[in-house]
């Protein structure tokens, strides 16, 4: 097992519930169950010695790797090439459906397509984020790990004198199985690992792993065949979509904005969150992606949690939280994993997320944006749903004008920023549509009068005459790239010539070789040390941003420059370092709805100029 793989050396598997990440030498090193946001059994990804792994890979042999997607499925294949022979792992998770459930199942597939191999494996679960202990129960039918009330599973693939017969299986004092065993050409072999299985243990037999690789096959290809899109970047937009699916949590709709806890934005540095929840802004953003590809039934999922929260707040009387757990419970308490060294020594390790608390104002404009376009492609509110929202209205009318934390989570003090107040624009502005496109009852002479004064005060305090352009908040000359968004919201026009210099402002400083920058923490101290990279979402705003503008043949250069920058399996983490390898939690789900979403206007923009 190699010591901490680059970020984007990984792949994603998931069954709609929760998810798992394999690198490139077949270690699989996260693995969260029986949720997204559940205590890790496999953490490798942050503690390379007390998170725990699961490596299934060749020994004694000299090998390269490669890894792929099986076309148009999350079934991950990681193929390893010697001079003997040639084999492949096939790693996959058997969708689980739209009910929740503490069993779920990781299928480990081992072939050799050429020669002969010997594989080992090691299976070294460490539950809760390596701070239970287990026991294992080994059988001649299979091995099962106990922690407390839950089970890891794990059962052989075989036949008769195949790879892993209970000879081969070994104990160690970690509480850790390993086995080795010899595969030749046309054989299969493996694992089968279940949470929480109904069954004891017991041999699985090649026919039965090839039934269920079938089944996931195609599951993935019948959902990807109802998309719509047929632009210039399908192979990436297709990869982009299904990334988005494998991170949504069947059973509520909610979109986690990552899969991933920890992970740094700085080598080395403190800027390490916990991303497995639901963000109001990053779902509300999803649907407009997915409605582009005709994925509606996603859309009304997301929708149908988005509505349940604006309930929620309703009856609470509280305010719409900006993040909340998958299944829409608020308890996101934040703590601290003192035992992992973290992710090549980026300490501290963070579960949970204290920003949950924020005052953020812009989710109440994606919000409105998102039940906007959803309405517009055929998912209209409810009676009791618009009652809801025109009370949220209400309730942004009282409160948009203040300080505010700002989309970036920043925890250096409340600002007036002008993103905050752009979007708070928006949710007037949609609501105002949404009232008078169906007749509907609301306050629209006060949504008015409270939109109109958002827009005079951007116009007036939010631009700045000495930088020549939209600043990050009213007591400051800071660029921020969160105001790409203002042409793109319909706020100003693109050819607008305050628009225009603020673009060019942008370019010259937050703009390194097409990579955007959120914006310059030492410029605006954000309560926090160190740095971070450019932010990929950033980025494919910026390409909207120049093709809005007129600037076509920039646009698709920055688009194209930026696809270069993902990983081997198409996928983004939310930033990208000066180095040019990814940091940050992987994969993003901003930087994979961006990407659909810019693809989408390039294609328009590019076909409506021939």
């Amino acid at each position: 097992m190699e010591a901490y793989p680059a970020v984007e050396n990984h792949g994603l598997i998931g069954d709609l519930q929760t998810a798992a990440l394999v690198t490139r030498d077949g270690t699989l090193d996260w693995f969260c169950a029986p949720r997204f946001d559940s205590p890790s059994i496999f953490g490798g990804l942050l503690d390379r010695q007390r998170g725990g792994h699961f490596q299934i890979s060749p020994c004694d042999v000299d090998y390269v790797s490669r890894q792929i997607y099986l076309p148009g499925t999350a079934i991950l294949i990681t193929r390893f090439l010697s001079a003997d022979g040639v084999g492949e792992v096939v790693d996959f998770m058997p969708v689980a459906g739209a009910v929740a459930t503490d069993h779920h199942c990781i299928v480990r597939m081992i072939r050799v397509v050429r020669g002969s191999m010997r594989f080992r494996m090691d299976c070294q679960p460490r539950f809760d984020y390596g701070r239970r202990p287990h026991t294992v129960d080994f059988t001649l039918e299979g091995t099962v790990f106990r922690s407390g009330d839950l089970t890891l599973t794990v059962n052989p693939v075989r036949r008769d004198g195949m790879l892993l017969d209970e000879r081969d299986f070994d104990h160690d004092e970690h509480g850790g199985v390993t086995a080795t065993g010899v595969l030749r050409q046309g054989h299969t072999g493996g694992v089968v690992l279940h949470t929480q299985s109904p069954e004891p243990p017991r041999v699985v037999s090649p026919a039965e792993v090839l039934e269920l690789y079938e089944q996931t096959r195609e599951f993935w290809r019948r959902w990807l065949g109802g998309s719509r899109y047929t632009g210039r970047w399908r192979e990436m937009v297709e990869r982009s979509a299904m990334t988005l699916k494998l991170m949504t949590y069947a059973p509520t709709g909610g979109l986690v904005a990552a899969p991933t806890a920890g992970l740094p934005e700085q080598i080395g540095g403190e800027r390490n969150w916990d991303y497995r929840y639901t963000w109001v802004r990053d779902a509300s953003f999803s649907v407009h992606a997915l409605l582009s590809l005709g994925f509606t039934a996603e859309a009304r999922g997301y929708l149908d949690w988005l509505t349940e929260r604006i309930r929620d707040a309703e009856q609470s009387g509280e305010s719409l939280q900006i993040m909340y757990r998958v299944d829409g419970s608020r308890e996101l308490g934040e703590e601290v994993l003192p035992h992992l060294e973290g992710y090549r020594g980026s300490r501290p390790v963070r579960i949970g997320n204290d920003a949950a608390a924020q005052l953020q104002l812009d989710i109440f404009g994606e919000a409105m944006n998102c039940l906007h376009l959803a309405d517009i492609e055929g998912l209209p509110s409810s009676y009791q749903e618009w009652r809801n929202t025109t009370k949220v209205l209400d309730w942004l009318c009282d409160h948009w004008d203040q300080p505010e934390d700002g989309i970036w989570e920043t925890r250096g003090g409340r600002q007036d920023f002008t993103y905050g107040r752009l979007m708070s624009w928006v949710a007037f502005d949609r609501g105002i549509r949404l009232a008078q496109r169906h007749g509907r009852p609301a306050d629209v002479a006060r949504w008015t009068a409270e939109r109109d004064a958002a827009y005079e005060q951007i116009m007036t305090r939010g631009f700045h005459p000495g930088r020549g352009a939209f600043v990050q908040h009213y007591a400051c000359d800071v660029l921020d790239a969160s105001l790409l968004a203002m042409p793109t919201v319909g706020f100003i026009a693109p050819r607008d010539p305050m628009w225009q210099s603020t673009l060019r402002a942008m370019d010259a400083e937050l703009v390194s070789d097409s990579l955007v920058y959120r914006y310059d923490p030492e410029a605006s101290p954000d309560g926090l040390p160190g740095a971070e990279g450019t932010f990929t979402m950033c980025t494919f705003w910026y390409v909207q941003a120049l093709a809005e503008s007129g600037r076509l043949d920039d646009a698709r250069l920055t688009f194209e420059k930026m696809l270069t920058y993902s990983s081997h399996l198409g996928l983004y983490s939310e930033e990208i370092a000066p180095s040019g390898e990814q940091i940050g939690n992987f994969p993003q789900a901003f930087s994979h709805l961006s990407l659909i979403s810019t693809a989408g206007v390039l294609d328009r923009l590019l076909d409506a100029e021939r």
